[in-house]
């Protein structure tokens, strides 16, 4: 995935069978950096958790829920719909790293993940499962806030781009459909170039269509013909 091209790694000092469905939720990119953001942790240490959260008091971030890694992740991602997503873990199994890849298509998540995993693989994986940060190394307390204020930065700049490339993908789609309908409409009408494209125009305006929803139709009739 593309993730990779704006995720990034730090190395710091040491001191499902069944997919759920998860809800489609738009991020919301105008969301203000005061806001507070709301955290899934997933860690079956309690105590280490318990750090995490004291080390992000009067910050942004809040713990909203503790999970354990077995608990499902998907299912935790759908119920709870966290802002962010941490986790801390000696390595990531695949069942995580398969339900963070679902997540990265349906409903992208800044995600940050602690582990002691130092494989070159295993850590490629991870940012390629939609992981935003990938930390080896215990977690130092006051480090934890930086790195999510890192990783929620990448990740929206991730999803600007992101959404900048599919426009102009669309807009590409849109202009190749706009001229395939207006030569076909200059083969089987006879037309020139810009009397096709003027009466698409008109009958976009008339009927208060998008242009190429109007191309998409003439060509299903055209080709009928």
């Amino acid at each position: 995935m593309a993730c990779a091209l704006l995720s990034w790694h730090y190395t710091r000092h040491k001191p499902l069978p069944n997919k759920v469905k998860i809800l489609n939720v738009t991020i919301n990119q105008s969301t203000n950096l005061k806001d507070e953001l709301r955290i899934l942790l997933i860690d079956d240490n309690k105590q280490r958790a318990e750090s995490l959260t004291i080390a992000l008091d009067n910050s942004r971030y809040k713990v909203s829920h503790l999970a354990s890694p077995s608990s499902g992740l998907l299912k935790q991602v759908e119920i709870i719909q966290p802002d962010i997503i941490v986790i801390d873990i000696e390595s990531p199994s695949r069942d995580i790293l398969e339900s963070l890849n679902t997540i990265s298509q349906y409903n992208p998540k800044p995600v940050v993940m602690f582990a002691e995993e130092q494989d070159t693989q295993a850590i490629n994986m991870s940012i390629e499962s939609g992981v935003s940060a990938y930390v080896v190394g215990d977690i130092q307390t006051e480090r934890v806030k930086p790195i999510l204020d890192a990783a929620v930065a990448r990740f929206k700049e991730f999803q600007k781009l992101k959404n900048e490339l599919t426009e102009t993908k669309h807009e590409l789609a849109s202009r190749n459909l706009v001229d395939q309908a207006k030569r076909l409409l200059m083969s089987k009408k006879n037309l020139t170039e810009d009397q096709a494209y003027k009466a698409m125009r008109k009958t976009a305006m008339d009927t208060g269509q998008k242009l190429e929803d109007v191309a998409r139709t003439l060509m299903s009739l055209l080709n009928t013909l």
